[in-house]
């Protein structure tokens, strides 16, 4: 599954349940984190429930856009596009 980089837009929602990939929402991915906005919580929460959902080390995610945001864009190294749609797509993507 290795390949190039892949970059996602994702509209976070902190303060869920539970973490998940809910699905598009519009051109990015909605993704609801058990995590609240505080001291960075909310974006560590979507770095572990992305490295869970493709099974990578987490250092293999960084946020480079958005930190502050709810609409954030995330650079996935070393797995192309195609892999990391699949994987998003997929009933398992929730922590």
């Amino acid at each position: 599954m290795e390949g190039s980089n892949t970059r996602l837009r994702l509209r976070v929602s902190p303060g869920a349940s539970r973490s998940e990939i809910v699905g598009r929402y519009g051109e990015a991915w909605k993704v609801r984190v058990d995590a609240v906005l505080e001291s960075g919580r909310a974006n560590r929460a979507v770095v572990d429930l992305l490295a869970a959902t493709f099974e990578i080390p987490r250092w293999r995610i960084t946020i480079v856009g958005g930190r502050a945001s709810r609409d954030k864009t995330v650079v996935v190294e070393g797995l192309a596009s195609d892999a990391v749609g699949t994987r998003l797509m997929s009933p398992a993507s929730t922590r």
